[in-house]
């Protein structure tokens, strides 16, 4: 896989999903922003152009939808949860995702949460033929409506 067909597959496993309870149904705004990336092999400039650069979703959450749902990785990346923990207003989830050639993608992600919304950070880290890489993402989903 190239590396600039990874980015958009780092973004869709790390973009949160849908919502359980704790956040309200409605519609959300749900935006990944890439903070920082180190990928070997990849010239600077484009790593530069990079950095701030958001995909924002939109998400329509039901009644019974919550926390979970909005960090869930989105189907199409075919991640794989490791470990997760949601309560008292913090998340904190592990997962790992594949790659066509290589060892699987890890992603951290920890943050806060509340009937706003979320607010948090991802640590992409794993190996490319080039060397080692890795990416922070800042992770963000807000509550606009009915």
């Amino acid at each position: 896989m190239t590396r600039t067909a990874l980015i958009p597959l780092l973004l869709l496993a790390s973009t949160p999903a849908a919502a359980g309870p704790a956040v309200p149904p409605g519609r959300w705004d749900v935006t990944t922003t890439v903070v920082d990336a180190v990928l070997p092999g990849v010239p600077g400039f484009f790593v530069r152009m990079m950095r701030g650069k958001s995909r924002a979703e939109h998400k329509r959450l039901s009644a019974g939808q919550g926390v979970e749902a909005l960090i869930a990785p989105d189907p199409k990346a075919k991640c794989r949860i490791d470990s997760q923990s949601i309560a008292d207003g913090r998340y904190a989830q592990t997962l790992s995702c594949p790659q066509k050639k290589g060892e699987p993608l890890r992603i951290s992600r920890v943050g806060s949460y509340d009937g706003q919304g979320i607010v948090g950070t991802a640590a992409v880290t794993g190996t490319s033929t080039k060397g080692p890489m890795r990416m922070t993402l800042s992770q963000r989903a807000r509550r606009i409506g009915d």
